[in-house]
C-alpha cells in the first residue's frame, strides 16, 4: 500500500501552503520579504479601490479619476504603475488621435480584485460596529481624563 505524506502546510483539497504557516515562518512578517510591496500596492487606499472599480470593467484614466472620488492625477498614475508593474493591472494604449489608455485587470489583477472587494465588503457591513466602537473609545478616554483632572493632588501644598 502506497501512502503519501501530506506536507503539513498544505490544506486538504486546497493548493499551497496556508497562509498561516508562511506567516509563521516570518516571510509576510520579515522586513526583507518581497511580499510586502506588493501587499502595500493592492492595499493603499488607492489600490483597493482601483481595483474594486476595474472589476466592473475596462475604464479610461479619466473615467477612474472620476469614479474614485477625491484621488489626484498623480495618485492614480502611480498607482495604476504599480498595479500594473504587479500584473494586475493591464495597460493599453490605442492609437488614436487624441491617444486613449485603458486599464482592465489580468486575471490576477480579478483574484485580487475579488479578495480586497471581500475585505470592502466587510468593512460596510461591520462599520457601525466599528463606529460604535470608535465613540465608546472616545467616550471612555474623555472620563478618564475628567476623572484625572478631579484626583486629589496628594503630596503637593501642605502636609
Amino acid at each position: 500500500m502506497n501512502v503519501s505524506a501530506r506536507k503539513p502546510d498544505a490544506r486538504p483539497g486546497k493548493r499551497g501552503p496556508r497562509l498561516s504557516r508562511r506567516l509563521q515562518r516570518g516571510d509576510l512578517l520579515a522586513a526583507a520579504c518581497p511580499s510586502r510591496e506588493i501587499l502595500r500596492h493592492v492595499t493603499s487606499r488607492w489600490g483597493v479601490l482601483v481595483l474594486m472599480v476595474l472589476e466592473g470593467g475596462t475604464h479610461r484614466f479619466a473615467q477612474l479619476r472620476r469614479t474614485v472620488g477625491g484621488v489626484s492625477e498623480r495618485m492614480l498614475a502611480q498607482t495604476l504603475q504599480w498595479l500594473e508593474s504587479d500584473g494586475l493591472v493591464l495597460r493599453v494604449a490605442l492609437e488614436v488621435v487624441p491617444p486613449h489608455v485603458e486599464y482592465s485587470l489580468t486575471p490576477l489583477g480579478r483574484e485580487a480584485a475579488r479578495k480586497v472587494r471581500a475585505l470592502a465588503d466587510w468593512i460596510e457591513v461591520n462599520l457601525p460596529r466599528v463606529e460604535a466602537a470608535r465613540s465608546a473609545r472616545r467616550l471612555s478616554s474623555y472620563d478618564d481624563a475628567q476623572s484625572k483632572d478631579r484626583a486629589p493632588l496628594s503630596g503637593r501644598g501642605r502636609p
